[in-house]
């Protein structure tokens, strides 16, 4: 924390900044801090420091050319903007993906999920205190990158996606590598729960705290695991059933308030926790199913120049819920306006209303339990 101000008449309020540069904040994220000792009166979001007009540059770049900066709108789930922006433009030139490059967007994104949330609940565990949860969760991290990385020869930023299917299929022998990392992966996860999901220091910090009920979720427009664990199922893989999803069976884990109140900061931890072991289900199953389809058939016909006139949407289920693509042709190589739609700007509105009354180090919690980014605040 950083320069102090007195502000109240009588002096018994503080205003403090909260980053942003503060490693509990996961990036240059700002929160004004009203505080009354130690408990909060507000923390309001203060955001903008990473802004770098990526939907602008949407418009300067031509279709295929703006998928490398697709990446940068969530830099640790990058598969999933890669996505969200081939299948607005698919949609939009009325384009047709093989199945074998579906198959393998499904698995690509299936990783990164696993990737992320090992960024999510490591780094949680971390800065509540844990310190040792977070090295075990980026070895796992680091094995998925070797795999992406044998993949599409990028470890953060992939650009593996394109508009009609993918750049690469994978390499002889690769998708035997992956079901061998997911036969140690998935008992490593049991061996995380013992070491921090179910410790009773780790649950009482995050029990009953920063609780989102469902109808707070829904009015303001959370998504993704903050959303499941207030306890509403939804899931885009399953609602909307886009890609292949609708082939794979899988369960979508929402927060039963197990250890304090539904909608708790646990219930957001333990929800991204389960979600791994459903991705490893997931992955098990692609990889079995995609050996079905010719190998290469990797990118469907696409037109000569890609000058679209109209509008499309389309939206997946990224690492931090509902991720939308809007964009808008009139018949130059240029989009005429690209839009993102991210979890983590909605996450950021309710910090203000749920920080009032807890205490400073609550605050660090509910901020790392909603798992926000700030590139998907600011874009």
């Amino acid at each position: 924390m950083s320069e102090v101000v007195l502000e109240s008449h009588d002096g018994s309020e503080m205003v403090l900044n909260l980053g942003p540069q503060h490693p509990s904040t996961h990036g240059v994220l700002r929160f004004v801090v009203h505080t009354d000792g130690e408990i909060l009166r507000k923390a309001v979001p203060d955001v903008g420091y990473l802004h770098r007009s990526i939907e602008k540059i949407g418009e300067r770049c031509t279709y295929q050319g703006y998928m490398p900066y697709t990446d940068r709108v969530d830099y640790l789930a990058a598969m999933f903007a890669n996505e969200a922006w081939a299948m607005a433009c698919e949609k939009l030139m009325d384009l047709t993906v093989p199945p074998r490059a579906q198959y393998l967007r499904v698995i690509s994104c299936e990783l990164n999920r696993i990737a992320s949330h090992m960024i999510a609940v490591g780094a949680m565990a971390m800065d509540l205190g844990a310190i040792t949860p977070f090295p075990y969760a980026l070895r796992e991290r680091e094995a998925i990158n070797d795999l992406v990385e044998e993949l599409c020869g990028a470890r953060l930023t992939y650009n593996y996606h394109r508009i009609g299917g993918v750049s690469f299929d994978f390499p002889k022998g690769w998708d035997a590598k992956v079901l061998k990392w997911l036969d140690h992966f998935e008992p490593t996860m049991d061996e995380f729960d013992r070491l921090i999901t179910d410790s009773e220091i780790f649950i009482r910090r995050l029990a009953g705290v920063g609780v989102i009920t469902k109808d707070e979720a829904i009015a303001y427009g959370i998504v993704g695991p903050n959303l499941r664990a207030s306890g509403l199922k939804w899931d885009l893989r399953k609602e909307d059933a886009y890609s292949v999803y609708r082939k794979l069976a899988f369960e979508v884990p929402i927060g039963t308030g197990k250890m304090g109140k539904v909608g708790d900061c646990w219930d957001r931890f333990w929800v991204r926790a389960q979600e791994c072991r459903e991705s490893a289900k997931i992955l098990r199953q692609a990889l079995e199913q995609i050996g079905a389809w010719p190998e290469n058939q990797i990118l469907g016909p696409l037109p000569r120049k890609m000058r679209p006139d109209g509008e499309a949407y389309a939206r997946v289920e990224s690492a931090r819920g509902d991720m939308g693509c809007y964009v808008i042709g009139r018949g130059k190589d240029e989009p005429y306006r690209a839009r993102f739609r991210t979890g983590s700007f909605n996450a950021m509105s309710i910090v203000e209303a749920k920080s009032e009354g807890i205490f400073i180090a609550d605050l660090v919690a509910l901020i790392a339990s909603l798992d926000v980014v700030a590139p998907e605040i600011d874009r």
